[in-house]
């Protein structure tokens, strides 16, 4: 079973005990970014879903999330495998994909969906498009790509079950399971030997599991990010690139949590705050959330919200550098989009599970 099925599984489990505010319901995915923020000593996405959301995932500042968080938090709309392959983003991530693993022509998309823009309208672009292959052999392997409609970049890459189930990728040596990993991302983005390694064992009393990061020198935040689980190897580009003013508004286990940091780091917003963001970080480290902070200032939940929403989403509208724009939606909605997550960065709590 993938590594994201189960988080799923396990949090739809405990989401039955507690109680969630209305604009957080439909989350059926945030399961990558809560399992990515317990050991992370980075931030997550730099432009993000959220992602890996995503994120990761979508372009949310670039990097907000690894792995593709946001992205499954509203209704994406299935496509066809003829659809995918007219699409500009999918046709292209499926030539890459092709040209590196030769024998994926053979597999059947079993499984497409977009999030925005129309499937049946050409010049429409969606801000994500993600497919799923299978081998129509006995092998049971299968790979799942997470597009960037705006971009092209295959956000995130999922690989599952190619390694023989009687030796799954997990049983593998720590140096044999860097190789697995090198090769993926090796053949998906590039070359990895300019980057530094580290990878350690999550506390997952469950289920082994490995983190590994791939950092250029210097930066705070890693490139890629991949997790191993079973026989299933996930892989996050994350982009890297200098960290935000501050670093770890909230924690986690004592640890600084770089989850929000993307957003947080708002000049718009802390200027509705009127404060720093090292005094916001002070306040938050109270047990506050961003909602509470803002009250005791007389200022609505909904005020911060749009605020911050509005910063992301105009992000979203800049043009690109041959001067078209980056986005076929308007920003109304973007900012629809965005404002799920965003609910949850401001309601939540420093030492507190996403």
């Amino acid at each position: 079973m993938p590594i994201e099925r189960q988080i799923r599984e396990y949090l739809h489990k405990e989401a039955e005990t507690r109680e969630c505010p209305p604009a957080l319901s439909k989350r059926i995915e945030q399961s990558y970014s809560q399992y990515l923020q317990r050991k992370r000593s980075e931030k997550p996405m730099k432009k993000r879903l959220i992602a890996g959301m995503v994120a990761a995932v979508i372009m949310i500042p670039t990097a907000a999330f690894a792995a593709p968080t946001l992205i499954e938090m509203v209704t994406r709309t299935p496509i066809t495998a003829e659809q995918v392959k007219v699409d500009e983003a999918g046709k292209a991530a499926l030539g890459k994909l092709y040209s590196a693993f030769p024998e994926t022509k053979t597999f059947e998309i079993v499984e497409a969906s977009q999030l925005g823009g129309d499937p049946n309208a050409a010049k429409t672009k969606a801000i994500q498009t993600s497919i799923v292959l299978k081998d129509k052999g006995a092998s049971g392997k299968k790979i799942r790509l997470d597009i960037n409609g705006v971009t092209g970049e295959i956000e995130h890459v999922n690989q599952e079950n190619w390694e023989p189930q009687a030796k799954p990728v997990i049983s593998l040596t720590g140096q044999e399971i860097k190789a697995k990993v090198d090769h993926l991302i090796d053949k998906i983005y590039g070359n990895v030997e300019q980057y530094e390694f580290s990878m350690e064992q999550m506390g997952n009393p469950n289920q082994k599991t490995f983190m590994l990061n791939y950092t250029e020198k210097g930066s705070a935040t890693p490139f890629y990010q991949a997790f191993v689980q079973g026989n299933t190897i996930s892989v996050s580009l994350i982009g890297g690139g200098p960290a935000p003013s501050v670093e770890g508004f909230f924690s986690a286990n004592g640890k600084p949590d770089y989850t929000a940091d993307a957003f947080l780091n708002d000049g718009n917003l802390l200027a509705l705050l009127k404060m720093s963001p090292a005094q916001l970080k002070q306040e938050l480290a109270k047990g506050q959330s961003v909602v509470e902070i803002a009250a005791a200032k007389h200022i609505s939940k909904q005020q911060v919200l749009d605020v911050m929403a509005n910063t992301q989403a105009e992000k979203q509208l800049q043009p690109e550098q041959n001067g078209e724009p980056k986005n076929d939606l308007s920003k109304e909605q973007i900012k629809k989009v965005l404002e799920p997550k965003i609910l949850q960065v401001i309601e939540h709590k420093t030492e507190m599970p996403w």
